[in-house]
């Protein structure tokens, strides 16, 4: 064990200014009317602040510090050049309000991307402009409810199987919805119970394929075919697309609706509450209620087509976020179709060469099968007086960003691993090593860790309740976290 995270009393910047100064902007290209005499912004030379930044980044870990086998929300690598690419000036300096004239390129890239993941997944129909998945969550299930409601029908439950991620069931109720849970059998969904679930009442069944246990439902065809006897919509949660590409695709399966989390798939960075993508893609007879507007292409100029009078409207502001959509889409046109499919096999090969080194070693429930995923049950640590939180703590010492714990809820002291396709055998067996090597330590020293990152335990439930989002509520205090 070689880690040892930086560790730096690092004050705020506004804390390392001299007291009495402040920057003076410069006013000489502003009207005096609109110039301000101040900025409240601190007066440091550039040595400090490249120091300071630099001792934080120090600080912090990222896919360039370390393996991060976070499922399932998958952490793919962001290749380099696709981040230059993006900071290109002809993209990132372009505005969404200049005439469509002066931004062909750029909707030329939009319009070929909508055909690119609509091929990609077996839709006829993709919308660029959900910000999120979630977000595209939000708006597949408000074209649901449009397609539902133009032929009368009023249907106000959405069905789930007992491993959904979370973001279905917030959807749901964030849209007044009633949300009915399927139990799974051997970690898939059980038919017989999603038989009875389903009715004239039911808007979507919204279910991951590949699902979060890491399985491949294998009667996905019959699924379908339940949820549309009923009158209602199958909707896919992209967020294991990551372990189909190549192989099959969501039409394919019989799905209405899907989303995608380009972060997941397409190796755009996480949104992390910021700037990410979210597309939706839709079978021909949703395409009315996409959001507008659409890219679109006449056989001689690109526009943006804002005539959809049946469209559920605006989800963001202007289009979405070019610049996760630009390395979307040049990370779909380096790879190709052979790719794309090889990266599904070496995500499905690692998760599985991994599987096999630790499933022996903690429970597994469901069935053996894998993709690119599992999840092992850490109720076996509790024998030593262990939780699983505990043990993802120990394994930031060995210099590893802690799998998905506690998730899904199904699996008792879940932990979830996904490798991704770029981790190499070197890193996998390193992780296993030392994955296997925790299980046989002192458990005082698991229930301290971490010991050797530049934060130890923190109050996580009153740093959930009452979080600290600005230097301002640092120095103002906030409820349950006075002021240092």
């Amino acid at each position: 064990m070689t880690y040892q995270q930086a560790r730096y009393e690092e004050p705020l910047l506004m804390e390392l200014a001299r007291p009495g100064r402040s920057y003076e902007p410069s006013t000489d290209l502003l009207p005096a009317v609109l110039a301000r005499t101040s900025l409240d912004l601190p007066d440091l030379p550039e040595p400090t602040v490249v120091r300071h930044f630099t001792r934080l980044s120090q600080m912090t870990f990222g896919i360039d510090s370390g393996f991060y086998p976070l499922g399932s929300c998958t952490m793919k690598y962001n290749a380099k050049f696709l981040e230059e690419l993006a900071q290109d000036p002809k993209a990132a300096r372009t505005h969404p309000y200049q005439d469509e004239s002066t931004v062909q390129g750029n909707l030329q890239i939009l319009y070929e991307l909508q055909g690119f993941l609509a091929e990609i997944s077996g839709m006829d129909t993709v919308s660029l402009q959900p910000a999120a998945g979630a977000q595209g969550e939000f708006t597949g299930i408000l074209m649901a409810r449009a397609f539902h409601q133009e032929r009368g029908e009023i249907r106000r439950e959405i069905v789930l199987p007992d491993s959904a991620h979370g973001t279905n069931f917030a959807t749901a109720g964030m849209l007044g919805y009633t949300v009915v849970t399927v139990p799974s059998r051997e970690g898939v969904v059980d038919l017989d119970r999603l038989e009875a679930a389903v009715g004239d009442r039911t808007e979507a069944f919204m279910i991951t394929n590949p699902n979060t246990l890491g399985i491949f439902e294998p009667q996905i065809r019959e699924i379908a075919q339940i949820v549309h006897q009923a009158g209602a919509l199958l909707y896919y949660d992209g967020a294991n697309f990551n372990a189909i590409l190549g192989k099959t695709n969501p039409g394919r399966m019989g799905f209405d609706i899907v989303h995608f989390n380009l972060h997941k798939t397409f190796s755009t960075p996480h949104g992390g509450g910021g700037p990410g993508a979210g597309p939706v893609g839709a079978r021909e007879s949703l395409a009315p209620f996409l959001p507008k507007p659409v890219a679109a292409f006449d056989g001689k100029r690109y526009y943006l087509d804002h005539d959809r009078p049946r469209s559920i409207g605006k989800v963001r502001a202007f289009y979405g976020n070019f610049g996760m959509l630009l390395r979307a889409y040049a990370y779909i046109l380096f790879h190709g179709v052979e790719g794309l499919t090889r990266n599904t096999d070496m995500a499905v090969l690692n998760a599985n060469y991994l599987k096999k080194k630790l499933a022996p070693h903690l429970e597994m429930p469901g069935r053996p099968e894998r993709k690119h995923e599992f999840v092992v049950s850490g109720k076996k640590l509790r024998e030593k007086g262990i939780s699983t939180m505990d043990f993802a703590k120990r394994l930031i010492d060995y210099g590893y960003h802690p799998p998905t714990v506690y998730f899904p809820g199904l699996v008792e002291e879940a932990i979830m691993i996904e490798p991704t396709e770029t981790e190499s055998k070197e890193t996998l067996d390193r992780f296993a090593e030392d994955f296997l090597a925790i299980l046989e330590e002192d458990p005082a020293l698991i229930r301290s860790a971490p010991l050797n990152a530049s934060v130890s335990r923190v109050d996580e439930v009153g740093a959930a309740r009452t979080p600290i989002l600005s230097w301002r509520m640092a120095q103002t205090g906030s409820e349950g976290h006075p002021a240092p």
